[in-house]
């Protein structure tokens, strides 16, 4: 199913998310912004997009870092990935870290991140004295050898 998204521009300069390539699993969200943001090394900032969406029931946005940003100014988000529930209104913000040495510049219309757009599957919820076992029991955090 390919669900429809609806944008609203809250500020005329917003750029609307586009997929940059046909397999592109990702759309890019730009930052809409009226002075540039230095983000200092080890900072975290909310860049914001100057748009608002709504996302139908059934399905949830994922706010992803950028490839290109991680790998060669290391820039990422520090709550990997974000979620943009289907009820949300409010403004699209993206939330910024600088794990680099280096102070990194955002500017107006630079890309910052990509959404991608998953189902959602709600759970129903019991509680229960026992769990059933498994090979694997409680073993967590490298139990299984691999790194």
């Amino acid at each position: 199913m390919q669900p429809a998204l609806q944008f609203k521009r809250l500020n005329e300069r917003a750029a609307l998310p586009s997929y940059q390539t046909e397999g592109a699993a990702g759309m890019d969200l730009c930052a809409c912004l009226d002075t540039t943001i230095t983000l200092a090394a080890g900072a975290i900032s909310l860049v914001p997009t100057g748009l608002a969406v709504a996302i139908p029931p059934g399905f949830e946005g994922q706010v992803r870092a950028r490839s290109g940003l991680a790998t060669k100014h290391g820039i990422g988000l520090p709550n990997a990935p974000g979620t943009i529930d289907s009820d949300y209104r409010g403004e699209l913000r993206v939330a910024l870290i600088n794990l680099s040495r280096e102070p990194f510049e955002i500017t107006h219309g630079m890309r910052i991140a990509q959404l991608v757009i998953c189902p959602v599957a709600h759970a129903t919820i019991a509680e229960v004295s026992d769990l059933s076992s498994t090979t694997r029991g409680t073993g967590g955090f490298g139990s299984t050898g691999l790194s």
